[in-house]
This record gives structure tokens, sequence and C-alpha cells, in this order.
């Protein structure tokens, strides 16, 4: 199986995985999750970083493949932690804001950043994401089952971001580096309008 064939079925997969976890019609934890898995998807903001993490990904290739969505997730979980607690992350909506910038540019400037450099970026910026998510958890929900629904659809938009990179990736070099230009452009510039509160 090809790594493009096995990431579009991961990826499929990823689609089932809140069907069954929500397969018993109101109960409290289906809720919970349900939540959880929702978060991420309910701003702009969020999708457009988590699916540029997984470009970033795409472009440095090799073990950045998982190595880098895998740092976002794992720091993601700590920064949703600290916001479940109730501790304070300062600036957390222009952390999240320049992560859509800083990524967005990254993307459309072509930057070859060491893997250990991106896992650290991604990483600091997944605190912003994590906190943010953790923070804004209904009182009433469990912590456990949020957490899981968060990283879960987390997961399924670096996937996308991956399976976009590669698909970019496949074809001509110039059609390629146009393709990255504009759209880590148009991320950039969403990054600018949040920054600025614009939007």
């Amino acid at each position: 199986m090809t790594l493009s064939r096995a990431l579009t079925l991961a990826i499929a997969s990823t689609f089932l995985v809140p069907q069954l976890a929500f397969a018993h019609v109101g109960l409290g934890d289906t809720h919970d999750a349900l939540h959880g898995f929702s978060h991420p998807l309910s701003g702009v903001d969020h999708i457009l970083a988590m699916v540029s993490v997984g470009l970033l990904a795409a472009n440095l290739g090799g073990r950045a493949i998982w190595a880098v969505p895998a740092s976002f997730v794992a720091m993601m979980v700590i920064g949703g932690v600290l916001g479940m607690a109730g501790f304070n992350v300062p600036l957390t909506e222009v952390g999240i804001g320049v992560s859509v910038l800083v990524l967005g540019s990254i993307i459309a400037l072509s930057v070859r950043l060491p893997v250990s450099i991106a896992m650290a970026l991604a990483a600091t910026f997944a605190i912003f994401h994590g906190f943010a998510h953790g923070a804004e958890m209904p009182e009433n929900t469990s912590g456990l089952l949020f957490a899981s629904g968060f990283v879960v659809s987390t997961i399924l938009l670096h996937g996308i971001g991956i399976a976009l990179g590669m698909g970019i990736m496949s074809l001509s070099q110039a059609a390629s580096h146009m393709t990255m230009k504009i759209g880590g452009g148009a991320i950039a510039l969403v990054g600018v309008a949040l920054v600025t509160g614009v939007i």
C-alpha cells in the first residue's frame, strides 16, 4: 500500500470514529466527546492552523510527516489540561492568530525548517490551541472525553493537511510551488486578520 493510499484510508477511518463513539444518543458521555470533537471545527483559526501543520509536515517529508503533527497533539493536550484546570495562558487569542500567520507564511515562502524546529514551533502553537479548547469546555462535561474528542478532530485536520500537501506535491514542480505559495499566502492573510482583530 502506498503512503498516499494509507493516508486516505486513515483519514476516511477517522470519520467512523465519531459515529462509533456517539452511537448511544442521549447519554452524557457522548455529549462530552461530541463537544470536544466539534470544538476545533468551530473556528477558522483552529481549522487553518491544524491543516497548516499537516501541510508543513507533508512539505518537509520523511519523519516530519508524523513527528510534527504528533508534537502538536501532545502539547495541545497539555494546553487543554491547563485550560480545564483554570490556569491562565496569556495572549491565547493572539497566539492562535500568530500560529495561522506564521504557519501560512512558512508554507507560502517554502521555508525548509529542520524537523526539530518545525516540531518545536508546532508544539508552541499547540499550547494556545489546546488551552482555548480546555478553557471553553462546558462545566458539566467530562474532561477526558472532551479531550479525546478534540484530539480525534485535530488528528483528522492534520491528516487532511498531509493529504492535501502530498496531492499538491504530486503536481509539476511549478504548479506545486505556485499552489503552495497561493494557499499559504491566503492562510497568512487570515492570520493577519485574526491578529489585528478584523475577524
